[in-house]
Formats: structure tokens, C-alpha cells, sequence
């Protein structure tokens, strides 16, 4: 429990006086965002602050995010509303660290960079799963927390850590009684990468496996509505997104609690892909995905939807699936696969595997190195067992330390005895440009079996479909030569935001009339964005009614 002298606070209406600007006082006040570059001299040492954890326009915020695409999700929700509010702070005086408590390693991570901080004399804000899983940890103490249902609120919480107020919004978002999926889809972000939107179908799930602490952070399954998922991929693209990856703790999962299910989404997304622009199904269960493999078939056969799917399998064994409570048999998993590989040729199948799970035997751990041999992942995400604290596999009698670890390194070394491009050489695939490689040597593509295709980094390709011929492979990528008679095409059907630009925000330049009329209507609105291709200028018409639109329209001259 924290002391007396923390001044912890369970909410904080009320430490909101009079004399503060509103929301949209302040929103209003910042007329636009301009991302400015990070001194060299202030880089910190050990772990250098990369440009992309920066708050855009301010630099006063530092933010870090560990763990899944959903926490990103999340992070970048959270960097956009401090951006949109104009937040400005001193130095970096706040950092704001995002967790993920799947891992130890993450945790330990997260619990270093709190102490980092406060030896440097810095406010410290927290979120994501590990605060949400357990608020009361000792070095949590004194610290606000941002729950992972609660990150519409960010700029209240950092408004009060601030003042030294200690503020922990911990609570979960409900409508009539039933969970919500989280915070509203319309909010202001920053995308890590411009060309790629993180939608969050659902949070929660409805498995309850022996090993996993992100369940006492996610709890149950809660889904969005299709309507405002589709709404946020429409405003996605018409923001420039070019590529939209779905995620959740279990994607397969969706809609079960709301009488919907996640083919009628997926079909439903896939109306508003424009040509060209592609989408990523994120992680499922091999029950949820067993009574639509029909459904998922066609749709990972769109030429739209990438014929990728992540299906975690954790162990070959039957008895170490049912002590991790995983509620599947590995028949059901070779099913899926089996399945997917006949109707969906070529398609990627990424799976997980923990190593060393509290009572798996040498006969268990081998049926797993035969599962990997049979079926050659492609991806291969292998994990070391950690007891996360207050799961039941923590209680259970643990595998010796050097039994995992020789575990996880035979399995290992198993994975990469194949190469599963060589036999893709002298192919030619039409690939999509997002990203730049790590060692920033090149751009990086995928094709339609979401496999890494390194290509030229050349500025005409980034965010372009293109024709490469394949002339290498390595173990995780590819590498094409541009077709030089074919052109790169375009998917986005608007101009990209830049580098740091706030999605969703209210930016004013030459439209003042517009604005103007927008904060005076007093409706519900849905979101709405215009483009108008003479001019560089934006305005988001955010929660704007068509009939309003269409008015806006006329006035502005668009």
C-alpha cells in the first residue's frame, strides 16, 4: 500500500482548477506541430534515446514502449495526444515508459529505466501491462500510472506527476455494464512509421494459460465494433497509410463477446483497401481459428491480405499443452497448418515455442524439435520459460536453469540448419516499400507472403509497390533488384503525414473560416478527413457529420 506521504491519488477531476486551460483551449493554441532535431550532447549514455521515442514539436518528453504491436499501438496513441495538447516541459523532465510484461527480461528492462530516471531527477510516468498487472510493486511506488484502458487520459496524468501529484487511473472502460475494447480508435497519434497503421481489434482474451501475466493486465476479451474499426482504417488510408496491421492478444478471438466474428471484420476491411495497399492479420489461437479456416482461406488469398498468419503452437506435447492450459492438442495446430499450406500456397505460418515449461520431459521437448523439422518455420519466435509472478506455472515445479537454456539452444540451432528462401532465387515478386533497415543500407519490402525483401535504397520506392527480381537469400530476408521497365506504383490514395505528425489533430493554416465554423457545431461526430491536392496544407474534420461536410465543402472551396 502507498504511504501517506506519496500523495497518491485514485483520480484526478478534482485536482483540475478553474484556472487550467481546457482541452481545447489548449489544442487551439498550438497552430501546428514541427518536429525539430535531437542534439547529439543529448543522448544519454547506455541506452541512447532513439529520435522516433521523442514527443515531435517539444522534445520535453521522453517515451519508451517495450513489448507487442498492440503496446505500440498504444504508445503511439499516447505520444499523439501529447503532441495535439502542446504539451511543453524542461529538459526532459518527464519520461513516460510503456511496458510489457510478457517476459522478465522486459520487466527488468522497464524496472532499470524507472531507476535511471529518478537518479537523474526525472518525473516518471508509467503504463502498459506491468503496472496495470501489479500497481503495488515496490518500485512502482509513488509512481503514476497510466492503465492500458486509460490512455485517453495521458495528458492528465503528466499534467499532475508535474505538480508532484501521484495520479493512478487503473479503471477499465465500460458501456451499460459490458467491457470496452479500450480507449476511442479517433484518438490523435503518432505513427512510428507513417506508411504503417496499428489498429487494435480487440483486448483481452478468453484463455486463462498457466504462463501468461499479460491476463491479469488485458483481462477478458472485449472487441471493438466493426464500424469503428472500418471508420479507422478509412481514415488510415486517407492519411496516407499504405500498409494496416491488425493486433490483439488473440485475433482470432474477435467478436465472440459482441455476436461477430473475425472473418465478417476482415471481409468488411477489405472493401476499403485501396489497390495496392495491403493488410496483416496479427496473432491467433489455434481454437479460435479451427471453425473459419474455410473464411480465412479465401481471405489470405486476397491479393490485398497478406498470405501470412501467426499461429503460436508453444509445444508438440499434448501433456505440456494441457498443463499450460492452452485448450488445444497439437493435432489441432498440424490441422490449421496443414490446412492454410493446401488451400493458401506459398503462405507464411510464424509460430512460437517456449522452451522448458515446468514439467516438460526430454520425450516432450523432442516432439517438438520434430514438429519444427517437419515443418520448417519460416518464423520462429523461441522463448526461454520465466515464471512471471502470480501465474500458476510460477508455482509448479520448475525445469533446472541449464535444462532451458540447452533447450532453447538445440531448438535454436535447429531453426537455422534450413534456409527458407534459397529455393526463391530468380523469382520476380511484386513487393511493397515500407521501412528502412536496421543498418539503414537498405529499404525494406514485403511480398505477398509477408517475407522480407531488402531492395535499393532509393527515395522514388519508399511507400511503392515494386517488381524485383530475387537474386539473394539469407536466413530471415531476401534481396531484389528493381525491374527498371516496370514503374513503381503508388497505393496511398493521399499524401503521407511526415515524419512526428500528429494523425487526427486539428491543423490550421489556410482554412481559419473552416475551423472556425467546426468549433462552433455542437454535434456527435464521426471522424472525417479532407485532403486538398493543391494545397500542402490539412485539416482533420474530426467527429464531422456529411451534412456539415458538404457545407465545409462549399465553404472552403475544396
Amino acid at each position: 500500500m502507498p504511504s501517506s506521504c506519496d500523495s497518491l491519488m485514485e483520480d484526478i477531476e478534482d485536482m483540475v482548477s478553474s484556472s487550467d486551460p481546457t482541452p481545447h483551449e489548449r489544442q487551439s493554441a498550438r497552430k501546428s506541430i514541427i518536429p525539430r532535431a535531437r542534439k547529439k550532447k543529448e543522448l544519454m549514455s547506455d541506452e541512447e534515446l532513439q529520435a522516433d521515442s521523442l514527443i515531435p514539436g517539444t522534445q520535453k518528453i521522453w517515451m519508451k514502449t517495450w513489448g507487442c504491436s498492440h503496446n505500440n499501438s498504444d504508445g503511439e496513441y499516447m505520444a499523439g495526444q501529447l503532441a495535439a495538447s502542446g504539451y511543453k516541459m524542461t529538459e526532459a523532465d518527464v519520461w513516460l515508459l510503456n511496458s510489457c510484461t510478457v517476459k522478465n527480461p522486459a520487466e527488468d528492462h522497464f524496472r532499470n529505466s524507472i531507476k535511471k530516471a529518478q537518479e537523474q531527477q526525472k518525473k516518471v510516468v508509467v503504463a502498459g501491462c506491468v503496472p496495470q498487472a501489479q500497481p503495488r510493486m515496490d518500485y512502482l511506488k509513488g509512481l503514476s500510472i497510466i492503465g492500458v484502458q486509460q490512455i485517453d487520459r495521458v495528458v492528465e496524468v503528466v499534467d499532475e506527476a508535474v505538480k508532484g501529484h501521484s495520479v493512478r487511473l487503473l479503471g477499465q472502460k465500460k458501456d451499460g455494464g459490458r467491457r470496452l475494447g479500450g480507449a476511442r480508435l479517433d484518438l490523435p497519434k503518432i505513427r512510428k512509421n507513417p506508411l504503417i497503421e496499428i489498429i487494435s481489434i480487440n483486448t483481452g482474451c478468453l484463455n486463462a494459460c498457466t504462463y501468461c501475466k499479460t491476463k491479469h493486465a488485458r483481462g477478458d476479451l472485449a472487441s471493438y465494433p466493426i464500424e469503428e474499426l472500418v471508420e479507422r482504417a478509412r481514415q488510415s488510408f486517407q492519411e496516407g497509410v499504405c500498409e494496416i496491421w491488425l493486433t490483439s492478444e488473440d485475433t482470432g478471438a474477435y467478436g465472440r463477446d459482441i455476436g461477430t466474428d473475425l472473418p465478417t471484420l476482415l471481409w468488411r476491411l477489405v472493401e476499403e483497401i485501396p489497390e495496392g495497399a495491403m493488410l496483416r492479420l496479427g496473432m491467433t489461437n489455434p481454437p479460435y481459428i479451427l471453425e473459419h479456416l474455410e473464411e480465412m482461406a479465401k481471405i489470405l488469398n486476397h491479393p490485398r491480405v497478406y498470405a501470412f498468419l501467426h499461429v503460436p503452437v508453444q509445444s508438440a506435447s499434448d501433456s505440456v499443452l494441457m498443463d499450460m492450459k492452452r485448450e488445444y492438442c497439437i493435432d489441432d495446430f498440424k490441422r490449421v497448418v496443414d490446412f492454410l499450406k493446401e488451400r493458401v500456397p506459398g503462405v507464411t505460418i510464424a509460430t512460437d515455442i517456449i522452451c522448458g515449461f515446468p514439467g516438460e520431459t526430454e520425450e516432450d521437448f523432442e516432439a517438438t524439435i520434430d514438429l519444427v523439422k517437419a515443418y520448417r518455420f519460416p518464423s520462429l519466435f523461441i522463448n526461454q520459460f520465466y515464471p512471471r509472478p502470480g501465474t500458476p506455472a510460477a508455482r509448479l515445479e520448475q525445469v533446472p536453469a541449464h535444462v532451458k537454456k540447452q533447450r532453447t539452444k538445440e531448438l535454436s540451432q535447429v531453426f537455422h540448419s534450413y534456409n527458407p528462401y534459397d529455393h526463391k532465387v530468380g523469382e520476380r515478386q511484386h513487393v511493397l516499400v515500407t521501412e528502412e533497415s536496421f543498418d539503414s543500407q537498405y529499404y525494406v519490402a514485403h511480398n505477398k507472403y509477408y517475407e522480407q525483401v531488402l531492395v535499393p535504397k532509393r527515395v522514388e520506392f519508399k511507400g511503392k509497390m515494386i517488381v524485383v527480381d530475387v537474386y539473394e537469400a539469407g536466413k530471415h530476408f531476401m534481396k531484389g533488384k528493381p525491374v527498371e521497365e516496370s514503374k513503381p506504383f503508388t497505393p496511398s490514395i493521399a499524401m503521407p503525414l511526415q515524419k512526428g505528425e500528429v494523425s487526427g489533430l486539428l491543423q490550421v493554416s489556410t482554412y481559419m473560416h473552416a475551423y472556425s465554423y467546426m468549433c462552433q457545431c455542437d454535434h456527435t461526430y464521426s471522424p472525417f478527413r479532407l485532403h486538398k491536392q493543391t494545397c500542402s496544407s490539412r485539416i482533420a474534420l474530426l467527429h464531422m457529420p456529411s451534412q456539415d461536410v458538404l457545407c465545409l465543402s462549399t465553404v472552403s472551396g475544396v
